[in-house]
């Protein structure tokens, strides 16, 4: 498909307003950052934000969708380095810190919170978490294949879960105690997720890595 400087051009509008709107969440609230301080924060005209999103619930699936298809190249890179140990390490380790970017911790808060109050938002927030949690299922077979595993799906599936706790803990931790040391953190949290990866289940004949 050939990309036109329109299709550049209204790309970058959307990225604009995007970024507008995260901010005016993570300042105001879902509620109080209404399209007029977007548009403010934009330097566009409301109606020009209508042009590209119909309401804000409409801005906060671009958000969740964009945060998820994040999600799934992180994952997808996991899942390329199954059978590298130590290239592995080093992607969780990166993924971890991640989790510590305080303004992407106080956006994520403020989207749970509306999902909890909005059916519309949480179907969004839902369908989402089960694209990515389907994602990283398969990828962590493969991990544990690799490194001589065999697991049973229900037990895969907790730890599927565990994991995506983990991870999403430490956004909330980052918020409850800013002044904790990340280094710390990440290197206990990695410690963790490498004993779930590589240190537990049922081993093959051939045994781990």
């Amino acid at each position: 498909m050939k990309v036109t400087n329109d299709s550049v051009r209204a790309q970058g509008r959307r990225e604009q307003i995007l970024r507008s709107a995260e901010r005016c969440f993570r300042d105001f609230g879902f509620h109080a950052a209404s399209i007029s301080k977007i548009s403010k924060a934009a330097g566009m005209s409301s109606g020009h934000i209508y042009h590209y999103f119909d309401n804000k619930e409409a801005i906060i699936a671009a958000i969740v969708m964009r945060d998820l298809e994040t999600r799934l190249a992180l994952t997808e890179a996991l899942r390329a380095k199954s059978g590298q140990p130590e290239a592995l390490k080093q992607h969780i380790a990166d993924a971890l810190v991640r989790q510590l970017d305080t303004g992407l911790a106080a956006l994520k808060v403020e989207i749970l919170a509306e999902a909890g109050r909005n059916p519309g938002v949480a179907k969004i927030v839902r369908d989402a978490d089960l694209a990515s949690r389907l994602a990283f299922s398969k990828a962590i077979r493969e991990i544990r294949r690799a490194a001589g595993f065999q697991d049973d799906p229900r037990e895969l599936d907790g730890m599927v879960e565990f994991l995506a706790a983990l991870f999403g803990g430490l956004t909330l931790r980052i918020i409850g105690n800013p002044a904790l040391e990340p280094d710390l953190l990440v290197s206990s949290a990695q410690r963790i997720v490498e004993q779930a990866l590589f240190r537990s289940g049922t081993m093959t004949a051939d045994g781990p890595m």
